[in-house]
């Protein structure tokens, strides 16, 4: 009698497939940012001005989570795909880091507030505390979603070639330069900064937030909500100051976490999981 192996509905991502992510990713963001810096007048006479709440901007924010939509269902088909969704649904993870995504995070910023002689909390505009909490929501649906992509597709990918702390600092410079023609566009917060100390920044927060992805079993949603903290409309403008504060608690964390962030132990490989049995959770 012959036995027959049934064959799962999905394929593994292979490794191959950060390459067409990463192209994706930068081709969408740049072409939109790019189309405003070399033409802006036509750029704005086609598509509007642009601004934090455009389509457009939104659509160039985006770029990691539709390279992702692409790549992920393109080598794992729409089961593999309903799968890496699943990720967005983990949440669980240990009190010390839900306390630092809750209260650790805020804290920071007004630390580094206080110590250049700021607020607690960002000054109220004049419209009051609504419009701060529409302009949280629409923060939401901006930055965050990004981690379907960087968090969702390029830290497992890395993670099987190299030590998460290694991949945390080359998604750390990919997501710092696909930032750079924000730096060139009028009407953006990273036209008003430096890109240096901005690409420091971003390898800290891509190394801070890699033990928390792999100890939450590849989460989604806890780094979405990481990021959501960073750019929180509540806090105040921190710089320079928040950025040596994350510098010394991502340097204590890999200290702490150095068995599995200098070695891959547990790390997660996986953009589509996998149960025991090879089927999707």
């Amino acid at each position: 009698m012959t036995r027959i192996l049934e064959t799962p509905a999905f394929q593994r991502v292979p490794s191959i497939a950060l390459l067409p992510f990463v192209l994706i990713t930068f081709g969408i963001t740049w072409s939109i940012t790019g189309l405003y810096i070399v033409f802006p007048e036509r750029a704005a006479a086609w598509l509007g001005q642009i601004s934090g709440t455009h389509p457009a901007f939104f659509v160039a924010t985006w770029g990691p989570a539709i390279a992702a939509c692409v790549v992920v269902p393109s080598f794992a088909g729409w089961t593999g795909f309903k799968a890496y969704l699943s990720r967005i649904r983990l949440w669980r993870c240990s009190i010390g880091w839900a306390a630092f995504l809750i209260v650790g995070l805020p804290l920071v910023f007004m630390a580094g507030s206080i110590v250049r002689g700021g607020p607690l909390f960002a000054p109220l505009p004049p419209a009051g505390i609504g419009s701060v909490l529409a302009v949280m929501m629409i923060m939401l649906f901006l930055g965050p979603i990004e981690e379907l992509g960087w968090r969702g597709v390029a830290q497992p990918l890395l993670q099987r070639h190299m030590a998460p702390l290694w991949a945390g600092v080359i998604i750390g410079v990919t997501w710092g330069i696909w930032h750079l023609p924000a730096f060139f566009l009028a009407g953006t917060l990273q036209s008003e900064w430096g890109f240096l100390p901005f690409l420091l920044g971003n390898i800290v927060l891509a190394v801070l937030v890699t033990p928390l992805f792999n100890d939450s079993r590849g989460s989604i949603l806890l780094p979405l909500l990481f990021h959501w903290q960073l750019i929180n409309p509540f806090w105040p403008d921190a710089r320079p100051w928040d950025t040596w504060i994350l510098v010394a608690l991502a340097a204590i964390t890999v200290w702490l976490k150095r068995a599995t962030m200098l070695t891959g132990a547990a790390a997660v490989t996986e953009v589509v999981p996998r149960r025991a049995d090879g089927a999707p959770p």
